[in-house]
C-alpha cells in the first residue's frame, strides 16, 4: 500500500502556513528536502509533515530562533513528539548558556 503523499499547497494548508514558509524552511532546515515528482514538483510524506509540524512547533510555539530549531532537529530526535527529550534538553541548554551570561555581565 503506497504511503500517502501531499503536494506543498495541501501540506502548507495541513499546518496552516503559506507555501512560501515551506520552501524557506527547506533552505534552512537539511531534514526537510521533499521528494520531488519528474516534472519537479515538491511531494510531501507523512514523516515529512511530521518534521515540518516539528519546526513550527519550535520555531511558532516555543519562540526559537532558527539557529536554536536547527540545533534540536541536529541532535537526530524523533520527529514525532512535540515535548519530547530533546526539545527539553535543547530548551536547558538554551537556559544554562543564559544563565552563565548573566553571571557574567552581573561580575561587571
Amino acid at each position: 500500500m503506497p504511503k500517502e503523499t501531499y503536494r506543498i499547497g495541501e501540506a502548507a494548508k495541513r499546518l496552516g502556513l503559506e507555501t512560501y514558509v515551506l520552501r524557506f524552511w527547506e533552505t534552512e532546515f537539511p531534514q526537510l528536502a521533499p521528494m520531488r515528482t519528474p516534472k519537479g514538483q515538491r511531494v510531501y510524506t507523512e514523516e515529512t509533515l511530521a518534521m515540518l509540524f516539528k519546526v513550527k512547533e519550535l520555531l511558532h510555539e516555543r519562540g526559537m530562533t532558527i539557529e536554536g530549531a536547527r540545533r534540536i532537529l541536529a541532535q537526530g530526535e524523533a520527529p514525532a513528539g512535540i515535548a519530547d527529550a530533546g526539545v527539553i534538553r535543547g530548551i536547558r541548554n538554551e537556559l544554562a548558556s543564559l544563565r552563565d551570561h548573566l553571571k557574567d555581565i552581573n561580575k561587571d
